[in-house]
């Protein structure tokens, strides 16, 4: 297994009032093929640091590398065409349009990196057949249910076929039998070329992971081993 994601000395800190210290000059590499859970009190960084893996923020200082490329956070175009082709992003809130059914939700993040309306549609179909809604496409959000509704955006995030996929709190939301349905769903996207990481409050789910980490006073703690 290669490192995909490398953070050095990455620090985040936010000023409001006074300065906000969320993460304390991490390092860490993050390896291709395996599952990472993110656990630690509300406010502790977790979402910061899906936020900055994601690209959607920039570190205070230090480098983050994907596939030994330091990325530029001056370049925007050049890392929102690599967040839409290699990163898919599955939020607490699955921040579905209402107005578009279940398979218009999944094939319109295609047509970020696809010109063919007629080949995203055609990706959308074959893809929902992995998660069990194929009868369920053309269904309004309003008409799902909570762990369909975020069955539709763990496919809106695999449509682009990302090497790396982040979701924060994905189930938070959902009861527990339905969130560890979803959880499973999640699961049975792992394989040897994607780089999977979750934030979670619950333990039980946290300790699913192949590697969890949990973060304290601004910094990564491994407290389990690599399975």
């Amino acid at each position: 297994m290669s490192n995909f994601i490398e953070l050095k000395n990455i620090s985040k800190h936010y000023i409001v009032n006074r300065k906000t210290v969320i993460l304390r000059k991490i390092n860490f590499k993050f390896k291709k093929g395996l599952i990472y859970s993110l656990v630690g009190p509300s406010g502790s960084g977790k979402s910061t640091l899906l936020n900055l893996l994601s690209l959607i923020d920039k570190p205070s200082s230090g480098e983050i590398l994907i596939n030994n490329k330091s990325v530029k956070y001056n370049d925007v175009s050049k890392n929102d065409k690599l967040r839409a082709e290699k990163i898919g992003i599955i939020y607490q809130q699955n921040n579905l349009l209402p107005d578009f059914t279940a398979l218009e939700n999944i094939y319109l993040a295609r047509l970020t990196i696809e010109n063919s309306k007629y080949r995203a549609i055609t990706e959308a179909k074959k893809i929902v057949k992995i998660l069990g809604l194929s009868n369920r496409i053309n269904h309004y959000p309003s008409e799902l249910s909570g762990g369909e509704l975020q069955r539709v955006a763990i496919l809106r995030a695999l449509i682009n076929k990302p090497e790396i996929i982040l979701a924060d709190e994905p189930t938070g939301s959902l009861d527990h039998s339905t969130a560890k349905d979803v959880f499973k769903s999640l699961y049975n996207l792992k394989n040897k070329n994607r780089l999977i990481i979750y934030a979670t409050h619950n333990r039980l789910f946290a300790n699913m992971a192949d590697c969890k980490l949990e973060i304290i006073d601004g910094n990564i703690k491994p407290s389990n081993a690599i399975k």
